[in-house]
C-alpha cells in the first residue's frame, strides 16, 4: 500500500481530467476503415475468423508502410491463414500471415475465437525478414473496424475514468456520440489505466447489440471512435506514438485487441458476459482454475517518525504478530510484506532515507532481518497462510545497489535524475533480473509476488527513442516486462502476482491476465465513501479487485467489500474489536463468491462521488438465482429511502428477502422485484445489504 510519489503536478483535481476528449476542427473527418460490417453477434466465431481474415479481404486492421496506407496494398502481399493447435476448450485459434514480396517485410496475426463468448481478440507481429532496413512503418491501427448499426440513432459508449488516486478513479459514464463526432481515448503518463483512459469499454448500439471491447498494452494506448454517420461508428485502437523501421532480422508486437459480440436489451448482457469472459480466458489459472483475490492482512503498522510504512519492522516482530492473529482466529489467507524491507530503508536511524529512495537496493535488510524473510515466511506458513513481497524493480534510484552495479542497464531522464528506469527492453537485463528476483522469492519463501511502479515512464521512453525509431523503447519495455511476468508465473505456477502502480494505474487485458489488483487504488486510505464508488465502477468490467478495511462496522466492511480485502487491523493496539474482525472475516468469505458472477449498477451511471446520494448496486448468481444488494446513504443526504429496480431475476419465481440489518424475511415475486423495491436506512452514513434467494 505505498504511497502515490509521481513528481507530477496533477494533485488538485485534475482529478477529474476528462476520461473522453472531443475531437474537433480538420482532424474530424470521415473515418475510412478497414473492415465495415453490421454490428451482431456471430453465429460462427470460426467463420467470422477466417473470413475477416481470409484471402482477398481487408483485415479489421491496418498502418501506413513506407508512406503509404495498408488498404491499397495488403490484398497484393502473400497471404495465408492457418488454423493453429490450441488446447483449451470451445477456442479457436488461426494464425494470418501478410508478407510483402519487395521488402520482406511480414506481418503475423495471432487470433483466438471464443466460441461461448461470442468473443474474438487478435495481436499483431512485424517482422524484418530482410538483410536491410525496411521502410517507416507508422499510424498502426490494431483495430481499424467500422460497425453498422440498423438503427438511424446514436450510439452510445459506456467506459470509465482511469486511477489518479481521488474518490472519481475508475467512475462509469455514458456518452453519445452523435454523428460527425468523436472521441478519443488515451492514458497519461505511458501507464495503461492511468488517470485519463481506461482499456475497457462497451461500444452500444441502438438496435440492442454491442462490443465491448479491452486493449492489451501496458503502456501509452490509444482508442478512437468515430461517428462518421447516423449508421456507423469506426473504432481505431493503437499504439499512441509509433513511426519506425526495423532492422534486419527484428520484430515487434503491438497492443492485444479484444471484442465481445452480445445483444439485448440492457447493455449489461454484454458487461456481465465480458465479466466472466475475464475469469474464463483472462486470469491467471492455479490448479486449473482461475486464482481466487484472497483476503490479504497487512503487518501491524504506524510506527513513530522517521518510520514509514515497513522500514521499522523486524524478524521478531513480525513472527509475533503473525502468531498474534492465530491467537486471535483472525489469520488471512495472505500475510502481506509491504515496501521497507531491503536494506537501506530500514531505521528507526534512516538518516534522510526512505521506502521510496531506496529502490534499487534487492537485498534483505540483515540489520532487522539477520536470517532473511524465511523465518516470516515459515510462520506465515506454519499457520496455514501465504506470504506475500513488496518490489518495484522498474523504478531505480540513485546511489542504489541496482544503480552502481548496472548503469548500463538503465534509462534516465535530465528532468528526472533521481528516479531511473530499468531497461526491461534490453535482454540481458531482463534475462539477469528474471533469475535475480525469482532466486529471492525461493530463498525467502515468498509465495505471492506484489510488484508496484511509482513513477511516470513515457518520459524516459521519448527520450531514448532515435528521431526514426519512435516506440521502440515502449514495445521493448513492454515486451520485456510481460516476459518477466511469464517467467514468475511458470517458475512459479501457484503464484498470483499483485498488480500495483500507484494504485491501479496499470489495468489492461495484458496484466489481468497474468495479475490482480489487490490495491486497487492510492486514494486516501480509510475513506470509505470513495471506495463505495471505485467497487461500482471497477465491477463494469473487471471481477476481481481489492482495497483495504481498517472499521468493522457494518458501513466500513460493506463500502470495502470487494472480491479481494485486505485488513489493516492495529492488533498490537486497544483500537478495533475482536468481535467485529471475526465478523469482517466470516462475512468476506461468504459474500466473495457473489462478486464473481453477475453486476448491475442500481442508482445509475453519473457521478455518485458526493456526500448527498445513495449509491447500490446488486450482484446476481445465476449458477444458483441468489444474490445480494449493497445499498449506502451517504451523510447529507435526506431521503430515507429508495426505489429500485432488480436485474437478472426470474419473474415466475418467488424470492425470499432477508434484510441483514435486522433479519426481517419478505417475500417477492421476479416480476414484483423488477418493478421497484423499496430500499430504507433510516439515518444518514448508514449502509443495508440484502440477501435474496429462490423460496423453498
Amino acid at each position: 500500500m505505498t504511497k502515490n510519489i509521481n513528481n507530477i503536478p496533477m494533485r488538485k483535481l485534475l482529478s477529474i481530467l476528462v476520461v473522453l476528449i472531443a475531437i474537433t476542427g480538420t482532424w474530424m473527418q470521415r473515418a475510412e476503415a478497414q473492415t465495415s460490417q453490421k454490428i451482431v453477434v456471430p453465429q460462427d466465431i470460426e467463420k467470422w475468423i477466417t473470413t475477416s481474415f481470409g484471402k482477398g479481404k481487408l483485415p479489421p486492421f491496418s498502418f501506413n508502410y513506407n508512406d503509404k496506407n495498408s488498404a491499397g496494398f495488403i490484398r497484393k502481399w502473400k497471404h495465408t491463414i492457418k488454423a493453429q493447435p490450441c488446447e483449451e476448450d470451445n477456442v479457436v485459434k488461426y494464425l494470418a500471415t501478410y508478407t510483402d514480396p519487395a521488402t520482406g517485410l511480414e506481418v503475423k496475426c495471432e487470433i483466438s475465437g471464443f466460441k461461448e463468448f461470442n468473443a474474438v481478440e487478435w495481436v499483431l507481429y512485424f517482422t524484418n525478414t530482410s538483410d536491410s532496413n525496411t521502410p517507416q512503418i507508422k499510424d498502426v491501427k490494431v483495430a481499424d473496424y467500422t460497425m453498422q448499426s440498423a438503427n438511424a440513432e446514436p450510439f452510445q459508449l459506456l467506459s470509465c475514468k482511469g486511477s489518479c488516486g481521488v474518490r472519481q478513479d475508475f467512475m462509469a459514464t455514458l456518452d453519445k456520440l452523435p454523428a460527425g463526432n468523436g472521441l478519443l481515448m488515451q492514458p497519461a503518463h505511458g501507464r495503461s489505466s492511468d488517470t485519463s483512459a481506461y482499456p475497457f469499454f462497451n461500444i452500444i448500439s441502438p438496435d440492442n447489440t454491442g462490443a465491448v471491447v479491452a486493449i492489451g498494452w501496458t503502456g501509452e494506448w490509444f482508442a478512437s471512435l468515430t461517428a462518421n454517420d447516423e449508421k456507423s461508428l469506426t473504432l481505431n485502437s493503437g499504439m499512441a506514438k509509433m513511426d519506425l523501421h526495423l532492422l534486419p532480422n527484428e520484430t515487434i508486437r503491438t497492443p492485444r485487441i479484444a471484442m465481445l459480440f452480445w445483444q439485448g436489451e440492457d447493455f449489461m448482457t454484454g458487461n456481465n458476459a465480458f465479466r466472466r469472459f475475464m475469469l474464463a480466458h483472462h486470469t491467471h489459472k492455479v490448479d486449473n482454475a482461475y486464482a481466487h483475490a484472497p483476503l490479504c492482512g497487512g503487518f501491524d503498522w504506524g510506527d513513530p517518525s522517521p518510520c514509514n510504512e515497513y522500514g521499522c519492522l523486524t524478524e521478531d516482530y513480525a513472527v509475533a504478530l503473525i502468531n498474534r492473529h492465530k491467537q486471535f482466529g483472525i489469520v488471512p489467507e495472505v500475510f502481506w510484506l509491504d515496501a521497507g524491507w531491503y536494506t537501506g530503508s530500514g531505521g528507526p536511524n534512516f538518516e534522510g532515507r526512505t521506502w521510496y529512495n531506496q529502490v534499487g537496493n534487492w537485498t534483505v535488510d540483515k540489520e532487522r532481518f539477520p536470517n532473511g524473510l524465511k523465518p516470516v515466511s515459515d510462520a506465515a506458513h506454519k499457520i496455514g497462510a501465504k506470504f506475500m513481497v513488496w518490489f518495484e524493480p522498474e523504478r531505480v534510484y540513485k546511489g542504489t545497489q541496482f544503480a552502481k552495479e548496472h548503469p548500463e542497464w538503465l534509462l534516465s531522464l535530465p528532468s528526472r535524475g533521481e528516479n531511473m528506469l530499468f531497461n526491461l527492453g534490453n535482454k540481458q537485463a531482463l534475462d539477469w533480473l528474471c533469475k535475480y528476483i525469482g532466486d529471492l522469492i525461493e530463498e525467502n519463501g515468498i509465495d505471492y509476488y506484489r510488484q508496484d511502479f511509482n513513477m511516470a515512464i513515457n518520459g524516459y521512453w521519448a527520450a531514448n527513442d532515435a528521431p526514426d525509431r519512435i516506440g521502440i523503447s515502449e514495445i521493448r519495455h513492454i515486451e520485456g516486462l510481460y516476459a518477466y511476468w511469464d517467467y514468475l508465473l511458470e517458475r512459479f505456477p501457484n503464484m498470483i502476482i499483485d498488480n500495483c502502480a500507484s494504485g491501479g494505474r496499470r489495468l489492461d487485458l495484458e496484466t489481468m491476465s497474468r495479475s490482480l489488483p489487490l490495491w486497487r487504488t492510492d486514494y486516501n486510505y480509510g475513506e470509505v465513501n470513495g471506495y463505495q464508488c471505485h467497487t461500482y465502477g471497477l465491477n463494469f468490467f473487471l471481477p476481481l479487485h481489492g482495497t483495504g478495511v481498517y472499521g468493522g462496522d457494518h458501513y466500513n466492511f460493506r463500502s470495502s467489500m470487494s472480491s479481494a480485502m485486505v485488513t489493516n487491523w492495529e492488533v498490537a493496539s486497544r483500537n478495533g474489536s475482536l468481535a467485529d474482525m471475526h465478523r469482517t472475516i466470516k462475512q468476506f468469505k461468504e459474500l466473495r463468491p457473489y462478486y464473481m458472477e453477475d453486476y448491475y449498477p442500481l442508482t445509475g451511471i453519473n457521478d455518485l462521488t458526493a456526500e448527498n446520494v445513495w449509491l447500490a448496486y446488486q450482484l446476481n448468481r445465476p449458477s444458483d438465482n441468489t444474490g445480494i444488494v449493497m445499498a449506502f446513504r451517504r451523510s447529507q443526504n435526506q431521503h430515507s429511502t429508495i426505489t429500485v429496480r432488480l436485474k437478472g431475476l426470474n419473474p415466475d419465481l418467488t424470492y425470499t428477502v432477508r434484510n441483514d440489518n435486522d433479519g426481517s424475511v419478505s417475500e417477492a415475486t421476479g416480476k414484483q422485484l423488477a418493478e421497484g423495491l423499496a430500499l430504507k436506512i433510516d439515518n444518514p452514513r448508514g449502509s443495508l445489504m440484502l440477501q435474496y434467494a429462490p423460496k423453498k
